[in-house]
């Protein structure tokens, strides 16, 4: 399948590093121009020399935004004022026993994972719809059906961008605009694997360290190993292109199996 964005504006949150980063160099691959944004003007400037020495040609822009603030959002506009394709990717997530979680993590998290996606999305949407062709997607986790015991408040707001993304494309139906979740399994990023050696141990061989907590923390994995970033970015790059024009309103999932259901 050949995938062209040539002419598109794509803006993906959290894009310094991981599955972001991921992201935006497929959807830069693919021709679109490319919005990195992350909270440190250096780490944007970091992941944009990255990109530019891998693809050359490729159009990027960065801006330097905490877009999980009103403040933050509105300077990610006024720097990008229209975009085809928006990608909710910022998130945190942070391991700690439920009960220990206060008023003020709940609202952290929130703020974080869901509120930066709908400030932008209801911004950037009536754009969309007035030119008749748009692409938002959000980026969740197996997390947000597979609540973890570890991780609470983390999975709770993944699912609710599940009802957020399938809210707004009810919104834009007959548009032209979609609007869809991209549900990613255990993914290996910086964070996860740390998160996996506070797991299973600090000091073993990552060759080690992988297999042994997919099989003690992650046994519902049918592909036995984490997902690689690229992974998701190639769902992800599929919902921003033309091929994926009766797609909307869904929870896709890129969780090597790990949800143990027959639908998506």
């Amino acid at each position: 399948m050949h995938i062209d964005l040539t002419g598109r504006t794509a803006l993906v949150t959290g894009s310094t590093q991981g599955i972001g980063l991921a992201i935006a160099e497929g959807l830069a691959r693919a021709g679109a121009t490319t919005v990195i944004n992350g909270r440190s003007q250096e780490r944007v400037d970091e992941a944009l020399a990255g990109l530019r020495a891998a693809l050359p040609d490729a159009t990027l822009q960065g801006v330097a935004a905490d877009v999980a603030t009103a403040e933050g959002a509105a300077q990610v506009l006024a720097a990008v004022p229209h975009v085809d394709v928006l990608v909710n990717n910022l998130g945190i997530f942070e391991a700690r026993p439920v009960l220990e979680v206060d008023d003020d993590e709940w609202r952290r998290f929130f703020e974080v994972n869901v509120l930066s996606g709908v400030r932008l999305t209801r911004s950037y949407l009536p754009g969309m719809v007035e030119r008749g062709w748009g692409r938002v997607q959000f980026v969740a986790s197996d997390s947000a059906v597979v609540i973890p015991t570890e991780m609470v408040h983390y999975g709770v707001t993944k699912t609710a961008l599940l009802g957020v993304s399938r809210g707004y494309a009810k919104a834009v139906a007959g548009t032209g605009v979609t609007v869809n979740t991209v549900v990613a399994g255990p993914t290996l990023t910086g964070g996860v694997e740390d998160f996996a050696r506070s797991l299973v141990g600090q000091d073993l061989p990552w060759e080690e360290v992988e297999p042994r907590f997919m099989a003690e923390h992650r046994p519902a994995s049918l592909v036995r190993r984490l997902i690689r970033p690229a992974e998701i970015a190639h769902m992800v790059v599929y919902l921003a292109s033309e091929q994926a024009s009766a797609t909307t309103g869904g929870a896709l999932r890129v969780d090597g199996g790990y949800v143990d259901a027959i639908l998506p």
